[in-house]
């Protein structure tokens, strides 16, 4: 299939997937704790699969009730989809945690305190 034509519909979904998170979704264990967020959808070429990457911001227990909510909720996301977006086939989804907003406030965090440590010796350095 035409790699265009994936990426609109990976984008499609990731639109639609958001709105139905929320929107449409009532379980507490997407909205009480945890902030969830869709970062990014891969459809594989033959629209059988599509990657789902979530993010969570929470610990590692609220990281697993939101990927048990969206795996039990896995059929009525199917369907909302399906009726919001005109597919001969929908993709099976499967949700993957994607850490990569974690690890770039640690890295922020790593610069900020390379910053700090600087800025101190430097200080240091011209008092002497």
């Amino acid at each position: 299939m035409n790699k265009r034509r994936t990426e609109r519909i990976s984008s499609e979904v990731k639109k639609e997937l958001s709105k139905i998170l929320r929107d449409d979704l009532n379980d507490p264990r997407l909205s009480t704790e945890a902030m969830v967020t869709i970062t990014d959808v891969e459809v594989t070429n033959d629209l059988s699969y599509a990657d789902c990457y979530v993010s969570v911001l929470g610990d590692a227990t609220n990281k697993e009730d939101v990927l048990e909510a969206l795996e039990q909720a896995k059929g009525y996301i199917k369907i909302l989809i399906g009726e919001r977006m005109r597919l001969r086939s929908m993709p099976e989804f499967r949700f993957k945690i994607d850490n990569s907003i974690e690890h770039g406030a640690y890295m922020d965090k790593l610069i900020a305190e390379t910053i700090a440590k600087d800025k101190k010796a430097n200080e240091e350095r011209e008092n002497q």
